[in-house]
């Protein structure tokens, strides 16, 4: 009997969050949703682990201590090895100027905190279908 095709790796998501519980809540929904976890609690460590990982899509927090999350994604998004990665922001800058620097520093979508988690796995989903795949 043949054997069956591996299937693929479910999607890893890279959740970037300073707060420990929230940072939990969101990896262990994301999980039971199907996905692979990593996590990062600042900007250095996300920028490690997403070039380490490369990471299908990362869901970054703004306000982070050290390098906040702006500062990460622009770097992330400069880097040829990472650029491709699509970054979901979660914040609670609700106002459309902190919205609009999260894109200019190269954030695909954007959620506002607090957030339930089934409204940041449809998130996630989406910036997933939206990605453009770049071959190195």
């Amino acid at each position: 009997m043949p054997a069956e095709p591996a299937l693929p790796p479910a999607p890893l998501v890279l959740v970037v969050d300073d707060y420990a519980d929230a940072r939990q809540m969101y990896a262990e929904w994301l999980q039971v949703s199907g996905f692979r976890v990593a996590e990062a609690a600042d900007g250095n460590a996300a920028i490690d682990l997403a070039c380490a990982l490369t990471p299908d899509v990362i869901l970054m927090d703004l306000s982070l201590p050290g390098m906040d999350g702006w500062e990460a994604t622009r770097r992330l998004k400069a880097d040829t090895r990472t650029r491709h990665i699509p970054v979901v922001a979660l914040t609670g800058h609700v106002m459309s100027s902190a919205l609009e620097q999260a894109r200019l520093a190269g954030c695909d979508r954007f959620v506002i905190k607090p957030a339930l988690p089934d409204i940041v796995v449809e998130e996630v989903r989406q910036a997933l279908s939206k990605r453009t795949h770049v071959v190195q």
